[in-house]
């Protein structure tokens, strides 16, 4: 049978140990924006956005949906049929449509408009996901309102 003889010393060491420990910080909570996708499992340029925004520190998740059923999602969630592209994506509490750069993204979270999202219809070159940057066409993003309705959010000229 082991007997250890607390000291003075090693009483010293372990207050000081304690104290250390509750004074720091606690470990921050994993912050990184939370964005889940629908999309067509065969589509590339879907996963190309989503490789973009997770390079950029955002948590992603997919799932898979195709036709009249990724459709209707868009449909439900306040995406106008003028504003469709090929992925839907939700993000605290807003709808992302299309390519939509990152910045654009954060400057929503950051502004929070009561809004439904935004969108970039189609699929535009040289927006993220579609071909590079440095050869883009131009594009807009637009807010999309609840009444339907959207405005302009950012404009990207031709590269």
């Amino acid at each position: 049978m082991a007997y250890h003889i607390l000291s003075r010393r090693n009483l010293l060491l372990g207050g000081a140990a304690i104290a250390t420990i509750s004074a720091s910080p606690a470990l921050p909570q994993d912050t990184a924006p939370a964005i889940h996708v629908l999309k067509d499992p065969n589509c590339g340029c879907c996963t190309a956005w989503m490789q973009v925004l997770e390079k950029e520190g955002f948590r992603v998740t997919s799932e898979s949906s195709v036709g009249t059923a990724l459709v209707q999602h868009k449909l439900e969630n306040g995406i106008p049929q003028d504003m469709m592209a090929c992925h839907t994506g939700r993000i605290d509490g807003y709808m992302i449509e299309g390519h939509v750069p990152v910045a654009d993204i954060r400057r929503l979270l950051e502004e929070r408009p009561n809004a439904v999202g935004l969108a970039v219809p189609g699929m535009p070159y040289g927006s993220p996901g579609m071909g590079p940057e440095t050869e883009r066409e131009t594009y807009d993003v637009y807010l999309v309102l609840h009444d339907g309705s959207s405005s302009i959010f950012t404009h990207y000229d031709a590269a």
